[in-house]
């Protein structure tokens, strides 16, 4: 998606993707990553998720990267924290203790800026990406995060009823993005359509949420 496209939806509160609680998978699943989880976790097009305080109350050192400017302040101010703020070569860094957020282009930001990182949270990067874009993200990302461990939660359902995002990523489309890098094992799979009254007034029938573990080879 272009950079506006995001933008506009942050501007205008658009942002049905955003949870207003902590995700029940991450919450289930977390600890399976074991001695990763509670180390320097990065969190890909994060928001203003509340589940990065939940990391951070395991014990994380969460780093945290996202477009749009108001989605970093938000998370900070609704979380009552008042961040320090730097530049980088891509946009600005926000900070407090336990929690760093980069603000700006993911595609710009390199390991050398974001440093080593354990573990990988990705709830809302990898299906908010459109085919075209998604293969250059798994790479970039891999790289940036030196094939840290991930806990990756997708949604899967047929393209064709409805244009996203968040976009279909299903197990094939999992197994091309990361099988040569990661051992996939799937946690969970569920149809979560009763759920999820905005996608069936979208047109869909059924939404399959997975639950991905991916363990470096």
């Amino acid at each position: 998606m272009e950079p506006d496209f995001w933008q506009e939806k942050w501007q205008k509160n658009e942002i049905g993707f955003h949870l207003s609680q902590i995700h029940p998978l991450l919450k289930r699943y977390w600890s399976q990553l074991g001695p990763a989880s509670t180390g320097r976790v990065f969190v890909p097009l994060c928001g203003k998720t509340l589940d990065m305080h939940y990391l951070r109350e395991q014990g994380a050192d969460v780093v945290g990267a996202e477009l749009a400017e108001h989605a970093v302040i938000a998370f900070f101010e609704e979380a009552g924290l008042d961040p320090a703020v730097s530049d980088w070569h891509g946009g600005k860094c926000y900070r407090t203790e336990g929690i760093t957020l980069f603000q700006g282009d993911i595609f710009t930001l390199d390991q050398s800026t974001l440093g080593p990182i354990d573990a990988v949270y990705d709830r809302a990067a990898v299906i908010a990406l459109p085919p075209a874009l998604r293969q250059q993200y798994a790479l970039h990302l891999i790289n940036l995060a030196g094939n840290a461990a991930q806990l990756l939660i997708t949604l899967s359902y047929d393209q064709s009823a409805m244009a996203g995002p968040p976009f279909s990523v299903d197990a094939d489309n999992v197994k091309d993005l990361y099988g040569r890098h990661y051992d996939l094992n799937c946690l969970s799979s569920k149809n979560i359509i009763e759920h999820e009254p905005r996608f069936r007034e979208r047109g869909l029938s059924t939404l399959t949420e997975s639950c991905w573990q991916l363990t470096p080879k």
